[in-house]
């Protein structure tokens, strides 16, 4: 058998990459590629690769060919069936949020996943699941083949009253109720406590699936800059006396996308706030395991008051395993452990009685100070990188899963995040966490366990090369007046 020549899985290789890029609506119908010379130019590639790449791209009806102009995306609803679709064919969009939350489940091999919200995998694999399997079988094995309690498994919300003790947060066994993770926690949240047309308080940059989440709902997110120790009261108050609104979303510790956690005045003065304005507080808390207990936590310094507390161990653990928690008051527990019954019948008893071996095991303890031993390495260690780009950080925590930095002459993170995907290189754009996502923005989340990696590190040198000098060819010209750089 002859294998096939290099340049023909060359060829396929440039058609994949450029195939995702349209069904992800990155390159929408219409759009002209790069000439077969600047594409073979830009990428290294011979021209006869990319001749090659471009005829079977035609061959899958994704782009079409228009005599003396050159290649053109096709309208997906023209598009054949091929190995792309992973959907149906006809939803077009742009880097939007849908997007980047389905790259966060793609792992490719030799990709580069600075844009990623999970640590590496090597750094859970010392909590290992398998070894609890036969334990868990071993007792109580009846309860396996029935829908859990409302609330959960009771001897796992007994360690996580401990846990929370273990943050000064003080709640009885009625007071928490277990979710499939925090995502899940914050659905339950926005179904009990928002209806449609509701103004709702969150944090920008901030969360972007909770953004998706309330539109889902039919509410109005409002805006409320997030700050290197927090949000910005002054802003906050406006907002609460202009809106009226009566909830609000914050990651006070380990903020998404900024890495940032809450400074203890900002704390108090935003719980008086609340006091003052009747405002529910909704504090996802799901990087919990990556910070030190002593880390500022609204819901420890209000006990609950005008707060509700999400948790989780995806990022920690397994997101595999879908296990998160809510803390509050009875009455909102309550409510909430009834919405979760109606809605899903009951809990998975069947891992949360495996995360409860887990944790009864002295080795979690263990695994959480290497996990954070580890980010706090890798923290230092990245903030030595972008210093090295002549980067700007917003913020430099002690350790943090994130750091939001922009990049010397690059004023709009999606265009760098298109280039770079062609290189198999994954950011997260700005624009993606903030309530506008067309918005320009020269900022991106960058995840610290990954900014060592060789090939961001060679794909981002070349690429600010290539914006430094066109930035210099266009300001020698007169046509280019530098933008205000976006916060």
């Amino acid at each position: 058998m002859t294998s096939a020549s290099p340049s023909i899985s060359l060829a396929e290789k440039v058609a994949t990459d450029i195939g995702r890029q349209i069904l992800a609506g990155i390159l929408k119908p219409g759009d002209k590629l790069p000439s077969l010379r600047e594409y073979a130019r830009l990428n290294g590639y011979s021209k006869n690769t990319v001749i090659a790449a471009f005829d079977l791209l035609s061959e899958r009806a994704m782009v079409q060919a228009h005599h003396g102009k050159g290649f053109f995306v096709r309208g997906m609803d023209n598009a054949a069936d091929n190995e792309y679709e992973e959907e149906p064919l006809g939803y077009s969009r742009a880097i939007d949020t849908i997007w980047l939350m389905r790259q966060q489940a793609v792992r490719e091999p030799g990709s580069s996943h600075l844009g990623e919200g999970f640590p590496p995998v090597e750094w859970l694999m010392d909590m290992r699941m398998d070894r609890f399997h036969r334990q868990i079988t071993r007792s109580g094995v009846a309860s396996l083949f029935r829908y859990g309690n409302r609330y959960g498994y009771l001897p796992l919300r007994q360690h996580l009253i401990r846990r929370l003790a273990g943050y000064g947060i003080e709640v009885g066994p009625r007071e928490v109720v277990t979710t499939f993770g925090a995502n899940h926690a914050l659905d339950l949240v926005i179904r009990r406590y928002v209806s449609p047309g509701d103004p709702v308080l969150v944090e920008e940059p901030g969360y972007y699936p909770l953004f998706g989440k309330l539109r889902l709902q039919g509410a109005s997110p409002v805006a409320v800059p997030r700050l290197v120790d927090g949000p910005d009261l002054a802003a906050l108050e406006v907002a609460l006396q202009q809106t009226k609104a009566r909830v609000f979303f914050i990651q006070a510790a380990g903020h998404n996308p900024t890495g940032t956690d809450i400074s203890p005045a900002v704390a108090q003065r935003l719980l008086l706030l609340a006091r003052t304005y009747n405002l529910l507080i909704v504090e996802n808390d799901s990087l919990a395991d990556f910070k030190a207990n002593s880390a500022p936590r609204l819901s420890a310094l209000s006990q609950l008051n005008n707060t509700i507390y999400i948790g989780s161990f995806s990022k920690s653990i397994s997101a595999a395993l879908r296990i998160g928690f809510i803390a509050g008051e009875r009455s909102h527990v309550e409510a909430l452990a009834d919405m979760k019954m109606l809605l899903h019948l009951g809990s998975s008893e069947y891992g949360e009685r495996v995360l409860e071996a887990m944790l009864r095991e002295g080795n979690f303890l263990r695994h959480v100070k290497r996990l954070q031993d580890r980010l706090r390495a890798a923290t230092n260690d990245g903030l030595e990188v972008l210093r090295r780009f002549d980067a700007t950080v917003y913020a430099t925590p002690e350790q943090s899963l994130y750091l939001w930095a922009r990049f010397p002459n690059i004023t709009d993170t999606r265009m760098l995040t298109t280039r770079l995907l062609s290189r198999g290189v994954l950011l997260a754009p700005g624009a993606f966490f903030h309530l506008n996502t067309e918005r320009l923005s020269p900022w991106t989340r960058l995840n610290v366990a990954y900014l060592n990696d060789p090939l961001f590190l060679r794909s981002l040198r070349e690429e600010l090369e290539h914006a430094t000098s066109n930035d210099q060819r266009v300001i020698r010209t007169g046509l280019f007046t530098p933008p205000e750089w976006s916060t």
